[in-house]
């Protein structure tokens, strides 16, 4: 069994899907752990999965920022990965879109990552890792998600010169870029009905013909994180071949 005995990992949005799935991955290999959410039901069900050597923590992506950032260095003393996982979704047409749906996905998809990474630099030492959790959908023009796509879009270029302006400090900045993969999260965000047709025409459209799975993601995480240590300013995408075939 791989073991991240020492390391120590906060996960933004850790409480349920990619999130949970890579923190129950590095807590089973020995890490120490603290992950964020928000809703009451992924707090206490992240912390029975995850068990009593896990932090698991009530935060808001945008707000709470600097509190994280201290309780880390409370707990843990520094952070040897930073996985900003935390984001929300938007299915709206053009015409449907809000001004205040824009700016509040773009603060908390785009403007919360930034900040983050900001405040948590001081805590990260040489040989530390960011991966960023973008979407396939920033290059594929899905309709509906044009906002979603662009946060993600957004992303993908701060991927690139977080690890440029970084590589002087020996931390290494990747993303990793799911696909179509069953986390729950668009039940919490449409009718359950609308979410599973939304899925099944995804999966449909796939090259491998499923959605994939959270620890799939979790997988290629890791790997960014701890494995590929001569690999900064990527994208792994883990899609299914979406975005390449």
């Amino acid at each position: 069994m791989t073991t991240f005995e020492g390391k120590r990992v906060v996960i933004t949005g850790g409480t349920s899907g990619i999130g949970l799935a890579t923190a129950k991955a590095l807590v089973g290999g020995g890490a120490r752990v603290l992950v964020t959410g928000r809703s009451a039901a992924s707090l206490d069900a992240a912390r029975a999965e995850l068990g009593p050597t896990a932090i698991v923590e009530h935060s808001d992506a945008v707000t709470g920022i600097a509190a994280l950032a201290d309780r880390a260095a409370t707990e843990f003393g520094g952070v040897d990965l930073l996985v900003l996982n935390a984001g929300g979704t938007l299915i709206a047409t053009l015409d449907e879109t809000t001004e205040s749906s824009y700016d509040e996905l773009f603060d908390l998809n785009a403007k919360a990552p930034f900040f983050t990474l900001q405040r948590f630099l001081p805590l990260m030492p040489p040989g530390s890792a960011v991966v960023l959790t973008t979407s396939v959908s920033h290059v594929k023009g899905i309709a509906s998600t044009s906002v979603y796509s662009a946060t993600k879009a957004a992303l993908r270029s701060m991927t690139r010169t977080f690890a440029r302006e970084l590589i002087g400090r020996g931390i290494r900045v990747n993303a990793v870029s799911p696909g179509p993969i069953d986390t729950g999260i668009l039940e919490r965000n449409m009718p359950r009905d609308e979410a599973r047709q939304f899925l099944g025409q995804m999966a449909a459209d796939n090259p491998m013909q499923r959605v994939g799975e959270a620890e799939e993601v979790a997988k290629a995480i890791i790997f960014l994180a701890f494995d590929a240590t001569y690999t900064t300013g990527t994208e792994l995408a883990v899609d299914g071949g979406a975005s390449q075939l």
